[in-house]
């Protein structure tokens, strides 16, 4: 009971600490989109019965984007770092580890840059943020990071590009309909649960309709 109850006040504190953290966020990678993560890892790890640390996996998954160097530019808000944050939580040194490992390594980093993400925890971790980039949501946040970054929403002169380095991947100026191609129809296939693969494969399907539409209303071909 003292391990459950120590355990429910650790999330606790990570939820007010993300929730401040990000209160500012809003195009996409703020406190909701946090939220949505967790829920779909614990929704993973259910379906998947694999054998996880679900403490180690919700810490994860709250806190994964906190210190992206992409959205903490942008940010108001200035957090102490989450390693100084676990610490202050009094957590384990071997969970410390892990989370780091998890956040370190969960950013897409580029279609010619493999993943290297090796516990089961980062797995489903990784796997329900990329849900996150699909599907209706997908589209959403796509535009909206795209209208803070200052990228067009289309220009085709501009082709797609793919990127060998992670450095490639986040200097490159694209237009957010490139990203559709950079990033988002490449992660149904870097999926590594059965149950995320088929989720994927929904909201993938949904995208590409959207794609479709798009390009006809560009060309002025809808009618």
């Amino acid at each position: 009971m003292k391990k459950m109850k120590k355990e429910t006040e650790i999330l606790e504190k990570t939820i007010e600490f993300v929730k401040d953290c990000l209160k500012d966020e809003s195009w996409g990678h703020g406190w909701q989109h946090a939220k949505r993560v967790w829920k779909i890892s614990l929704r993973i790890a259910e379906k998947e019965g694999e054998a996880v640390d679900l403490l180690v996996l919700q810490l994860a998954a709250l806190l994964h984007d906190i210190e992206d160097r992409k959205v903490a530019g942008f940010r108001k808000k200035k957090c102490r770092s989450v390693e100084t944050f676990l610490r202050e939580l009094g957590l384990e040194e071997k969970r410390i580890d892990r989370i780091l490992a998890i956040i370190r390594n969960i950013s897409f980093k580029g279609a010619g840059v493999p993943d290297a993400m090796e516990t089961a925890e980062g797995k489903i971790v990784q796997d329900a943020d990329r849900l996150d980039a699909l599907g209706a949501i997908g589209i959403a946040r796509c535009f909206a990071t795209g209208a803070i970054l200052g990228r067009p929403i289309h220009d085709p002169a501009l082709k797609p590009g793919s990127h060998r380095s992670s450095e490639d991947y986040r200097d490159s100026n694209s237009t957010s309909i490139n990203h559709f191609y950079e990033k988002l129809l490449l992660l149904k296939d870097r999926m590594h649960t059965r149950t995320a693969k088929k989720i994927a494969e929904k909201r993938q399907s949904f995208m590409e309709k959207f794609l479709e539409k798009f390009f006809e209303e560009w060309e002025g071909k809808d009618f």
